[in-house]
């Protein structure tokens, strides 16, 4: 009897899942599916779902009016850049808070964790200004630099949390037989900790790639990204909608791609220390 509950409830548990699964993933596949109708297709009421006729002339179209790959390279950058660089500088801030805290330790992690709570359209202004002032406004430079600000304090505390979970008597351990401070961290703490690294790596990259705000304010031409590439599609003449879901496919696949192959390590890193 408790044999026969206990499987009625994985069913259960099971469909649930699948449900939440597919309703978060239905607004990729519509926009999958528009983008290979045509424009009268896209926009008819009643919706049509699969009964239409399949074109890849909006990826045709889109790549002639748009130099794809130049938008898919300044995303990369830039996505890339900026959390090489939030890694570099977090890893040994997560560890002075990790294994050497102080009386404002805390406090410090909740006011860095507060500054994701400001709307950013509040700091827009002294940004673009100061851009303008440094000569970076339009610039991958410039990107990288705001996009490693912004995800920061996601970056030291995600990895706080994963350094928490490593034993402190090993770095003890570390240091008696004669490890620096520079050895502690790239030998001994980075290689124990690589799970929880890979999975703030992957998220951080990935917030990166989606970010539209600042990649639309402090860019035009030069630096602009694939949220620059998804934008230029709306115009004063209206939405084209078949046309618009071509450049969302286009900048969200390799991104899909990447989470496809990856989702075993970013699962690995975000269950790092859960069981012991």
């Amino acid at each position: 009897m408790a044999r026969s509950v206990t499987t009625q409830r994985k069913a259960i548990n099971t469909a649930i899942a699948w449900a939440i699964g597919l309703l978060i993933f239905f607004p990729i596949l519509w926009t999958i599916l528009t983008s290979f109708k045509t424009e009268g297709q896209a926009i008819a009421s009643p919706p049509i779902f699969l009964n239409f006729d399949w074109t890849l002339e909006n990826y045709a179209i889109v790549q002639e009016r748009s130099n794809y790959m130049r938008f898919l390279w300044n995303s990369v950058i830039i996505a890339g850049g900026s959390t090489l660089l939030g890694i570099v500088i977090a890893v040994p801030a997560a560890w002075s808070m990790a294994f050497v805290p102080g009386k404002w330790t805390k406090d410090i992690l909740l006011w860095m964790l507060s500054t994701k709570m400001l709307p950013a359209v509040g700091v827009l202004y002294p940004i673009y200004l100061l851009f303008v002032r440094m000569g970076i406004l339009d610039s991958r430079v410039g990107l990288v630099i705001i996009m490693m600000l912004i995800n920061l304090p996601i970056i030291v505390w995600m990895l706080y949390t994963y350094f928490k979970e490593i034993p402190s008597e090993i770095l003890e351990a570390a240091r008696m037989d004669g490890a620096t401070l520079k050895d502690e961290i790239i030998h001994v703490l980075t290689p124990m900790a690589i799970p929880g690294i890979a999975s703030t790596v992957l998220l951080n990259f990935i917030l990166a790639w989606n970010e539209a705000f600042w990649t639309l304010n402090l860019t035009s031409v030069n630096a602009a990204p694939l949220t620059a590439f998804i934008a230029s599609y709306s115009s004063p003449e209206g939405l084209f909608y078949a046309k618009l879901s071509a450049a969302s496919t286009m900048a969200i696949a390799p991104i899909l791609i990447l989470g496809w192959f990856s989702q075993k390590q970013l699962v690995s890193g975000l269950t790092f220390g859960a069981v012991k």
